[in-house]
Formats: structure tokens, sequence, C-alpha cells
């Protein structure tokens, strides 16, 4: 992998990583199309912990609330109701509850999502489906709701199914929230802050393998070119992504989905 590559690659990393287009899918084509062999799993760490720096950025002041709230926040029942001194600690808790699924289906089904990560057909034709998610999310009529424990859950249920390459994590997790009837901006960062977990659980697998490995030689300044890029890129559709969905034309994504997933298929078939 030369320097320019690993930009390239850290610049998709970054913008599909949050935009709802799939980053592990785009990843995979994109290796395939610049001609690159096995999957680096060294650049991959860098560019899992560039993008979690720019959602933890992004999201500072939140998280540094919900860190506040679990050490100092109170739950009771009253009336046979769970009541909550603060709201961030009723957030942090349906974000560990979002978390199990995908890390409880990651574990058990390793091996067949390690297949289709090796199967570019098959990020193709998820890209398909990620597109019909999306364009649904603009048939359904606006609603305020809070982030619950139904939401929670299924929105956890449909990240660990964007475990698939090709799913995009983000548009399946703000479509759960919005299919649910959560309110888009509250489903939204949601999932964003559902990402940190999940990101950073990755990373720390991945990074346990790369420690048997060591780091080559003349390696170095691909990761750090490529994180930067990540990271850049991964802040800068943040913010795009929140600003699109404010104006609720999530579904407009499914276009670029469709339009990806078929160019992909088409040269896969025909080459």
């Amino acid at each position: 992998m030369n320097l320019i590559q690993a930009i390239i690659l850290g610049l998709v990393q970054g913008l599909t990583e949050f935009l709802p287009v799939s980053s592990s899918g785009h990843l995979v084509l994109f290796e395939k199309f610049l001609g690159l062999g096995a999957s680096n799993l060294r650049f991959e760490v860098a560019l899992h912990l560039a993008t979690l720096l720019a959602v933890c950025f992004a999201f500072r002041r939140r998280i540094g609330k919900l860190i506040k709230a679990v050490f100092t926040g109170r739950i009771r029942r009253v009336k046979g109701k769970w009541q909550f001194s603060d709201d961030n600690l009723r957030l942090a808790l349906l974000l560990i509850l979002a978390t199990i699924p995908a890390a409880v289906i990651g574990i058990l089904f390793d091996d067949f999502i390690e297949q289709a990560f090796n199967s570019p057909i098959t990020v193709s034709l998820a890209l398909l489906l990620t597109g019909a998610i999306l364009f649904g999310t603009g048939k359904v009529a606006k609603r305020q709701e809070k982030i619950t424990w139904k939401h929670s859950l299924i929105i956890g249920f449909s990240q660990a199914l964007a475990i698939l390459p090709g799913i995009s994590r983000s548009g399946a997790t703000i479509s759960a929230g919005i299919y649910s009837g959560a309110d888009q901006e509250k489903s939204a960062e949601f999932s964003f802050l559902l990402s940190i977990p999940v990101i950073l659980g990755a990373g720390l697998l991945e990074f346990k393998d790369v420690l048997k490995t060591g780091l080559p030689q003349g390696e170095l300044t691909a990761i750090i070119l490529g994180g930067l890029a990540a990271a850049l890129s991964g802040y800068l559709a943040i913010n795009i992504l929140l600003k699109i969905i404010r104006n609720s034309k999530l579904q407009y994504f499914a276009y670029y989905c469709w339009a990806a997933g078929l160019i992909s298929l088409a040269w896969l078939l025909l080459k």
C-alpha cells in the first residue's frame, strides 16, 4: 500500500463510517478496485481508532454528561415506574442495552461474518438492501418520541444486522429508530454514541492480533496519514449527516447506495 492509497482508504473509512452507506462495504470494494491484496490489519485498527476519535470529539459534551451521570445519577422506583435523577443516566443504560445484540452475534457468528467480508458480490447486494432501508424512512411520519427501552432494543438488533459488510451501521440504526417511532435527531445522536463501544471493541479485538505481528518498518507513515484522513473526514461526515437529518432527507442516500451496489455488482460480474 502506497501513501496515496492510504489516504484514499482513510477518507473512504471516515466518510462512510458515519454516512449511511456502509464503511466496511466501501473498504472491501475500494481495496478490490485499488488492486490491494488481503486487508492490512494494522491499518484497519488505525482507521478504527481515528474514527473513534472523530465521534468522541464531535459529542464530547454529551459524553462528559453521560460519564458524570453514571457516577452521580440515581435510580428509584415510584408507583411501579423507574425514575432517573438525570436523563443522561437513562441514556447511558439504553446505550449499554443496545450494544449487547451486536456483541453477542459478532462473537457467535464470527466465521460467517469473516466469509462475508471476502465476498465483494455479497457487499454489493447488501448495499442494495441498505438503499431500500433508507428509502423507506422518507415514508414515515415525523415523531417526537425520545429513545425508550423499546427503541433501544430495536436499534441494537439493527446494529447487529449491520455487522455484515454492505449494511450501513449508521443507516440501519438511525432508520430503526425512525421506523420504531423515535425522533429523527435523537435517533441519529443515539446511533453516533452507540458507535463508540462498537468501534472501540472492534479496534481492541484487532489490536490483539496486531501485537502478534508487530509493525513493519516503513508502514508507520501510511498509518498516520490514513488515520488523519479518517479522523478529519469522519468529523466532517458526522456534521453533514446531522444537517441532512434535520432537513429530513436521509432517504436520499438510498439512491447512492443503489447506484454503488449496481455499479460494483456489474463491474464484478463483467470483469
